[in-house]
């Protein structure tokens, strides 16, 4: 690595200094040390760096702290702030606070690597954020991915992806199905002015155990039957960019453990492969699903939900952004019909702000192109769009539909359950996706039920809708 940056460490533990001390020194740097952030400030009064890799937790001043000062009398100074797992939460609040960058405990030689690099290469800056004059679209403006919001919560969310974009710290993302993860997930990679890779997304969910392996790895030719050829799995499609796994509960145990260590070591080994393949690629995992409960159950990994985690983000389902979702209908509505739909009637904003929206941002979404279709069936646009054109009743029957389900006497429960299920599908037009949420089910689940009913299936369920917002 060709770099000559002067670095001050900060950390009152002697092996964590030492350890950083003989990584960036390898790496070529100037190293200084501080045990505390009162020594720091006095080493930075005396001499110019290019970079501070500071604790967190430190006697008399802490990471926080010493943060703060720096950037009250060194504003366009770096900092790093160097956290273990139980101190995420305040590292994230240094990313707000401005800070860098953030690396775990334990950290590897490649990860402080790619650190110094992106030092070097530093195109950061806060005009990375564009806010409209009515505050109400915030866009990162690298790919113009627009989130479109006037609630507090989603606000402090964005500052937060704002500032954490350029890190390669993993990112969870939590929240109900049809809240715009992906969007998210693709805003955290367009923001990132560093990233030189593509956004590629793999659904943990639909595909069955023994291909996903191959998709995420990839597969060397005649590593198993039907493999007549070398295929290149989705990690290396990403590298250099951001991988999406979504619905990351989906993934078996045994691909659980294999994705740890391709955290771990940033290298991937694929399908009847000889050698490992170097990585270097940012992950964003998504649920819709209490992470803490499948560790609890022991159907998840507790140590790659660590790795994962490093930057926790929950989405607020609809329902909790009321003010919300009049602004989305318009923006919809507009969008949907071009312009020429201008306003929403009284009625219809009282109706739509009253409705629990259980589907969140994607039913909202559909709902809007289809009261744009029918409003000009007639030919030509209203101005206004009418609460008639919604059907606000009938959306909420059909979340319900399947709870309605007759289930007569004499019924025996394997043919009470297959019957739930498909009258499930046929409420919900095939929607597999939709038809699981509503048994309550996972894709996996639903797909296995319907082998064992001789069903031929289809596994090409797709990630979230790319037009989220």
């Amino acid at each position: 690595m060709n770099t000559s940056l002067d670095i001050l460490i900060v950390d009152d533990d002697p092996q964590m200094r030492s350890a950083l001390e003989a990584t960036v020194r390898q790496l070529g740097c100037q190293v200084t040390m501080a045990t505390n952030g009162e020594e720091a400030l006095q080493k930075l009064h005396k001499q110019n760096f290019d970079l501070v890799i500071s604790d967190m937790r430190m006697p008399v001043m802490n990471g926080e702290e010493l943060l703060r000062a720096i950037h009250e009398t060194y504003k366009n100074l770096p900092v790093v702030m160097v956290t273990a797992y139980g101190t995420i939460n305040q590292a994230v609040e240094a990313m707000r606070l401005g800070a860098y960058d953030f690396i775990t405990k334990p950290f590897s030689f490649e990860d402080i690597e790619g650190l110094l690099s992106r030092i070097n290469k530093k195109t950061v800056s806060n005009s990375t954020t564009s806010v409209s004059s009515n505050n109400e679209v915030k866009k990162l403006s690298k790919d113009s991915v627009a989130i479109v919001t006037n609630d507090n919560s989603m606000k402090e969310l964005l500052e937060i992806i704002t500032h954490v974009a350029s890190s390669s710290a993993s990112v969870l993302i939590q929240g109900e199905s049809g809240t715009g993860k992906e969007l998210i997930a693709k805003l955290l990679h367009s923001a990132n002015r560093t990233v030189t890779g593509p956004f590629v997304a793999v659904n943990c969910a639909a595909l069955p155990e023994n291909l996903l392996e191959s998709e995420l790895f990839g597969h060397e030719k005649g590593s198993f039957t039907g493999a007549s050829q070398t295929r290149i799995g989705k990690f290396e499609q990403a590298d250099g960019g951001t991988l999406l796994l979504d619905e990351i509960t989906e993934m078996p145990l045994s691909l659980q453990a294999k994705l740890l260590r391709v955290l771990q070591e940033r290298e991937i080994d694929r399908v009847g492969g000889s050698k490992p393949i170097p990585v270097q690629v940012r992950i964003v995992a998504t649920t819709n699903r209490p992470m803490e409960e499948f560790v609890k159950k022991g159907e998840f990994r507790e140590d790659l939900y660590y790795r994962l985690n490093v930057i926790p983000i929950y989405i607020p389902a609809l329902r909790d952004r009321k003010n919300d979702i009049k602004l989305l209908a318009e923006y919809f509505v507009k969008r949907f019909s071009e312009g020429e739909i201008t306003r929403l009637d009284t009625t219809l904003v009282n109706e739509i702000e009253a409705y629990n929206w259980p589907g969140n941002i994607r039913e909202l979404q559909n709902a809007c192109e289809r009261a744009v279709l029918l409003s000009s069936a007639g030919g030509g646009f209203s101005k206004t769009l009418e609460a008639k054109h919604f059907f606000m009743k009938q959306a909420s029957k059909q979340s319900t539909l399947a709870s309605n389900i007759e289930i007569k006497a004499g019924l025996s429960v394997a043919d009470g359950e297959k019957l739930l299920i498909f009258e499930t599908l046929k409420a919900t037009s095939n929607n597999r996706t939709k038809a699981a949420e509503l048994l309550g089910i996972s894709i996996r689940t639903l797909r296995n039920k319907l082998h064992e009913y001789g069903q031929v299936v289809d596994s090409t369920e797709g990630t979230e809708s790319d037009n989220l917002s």
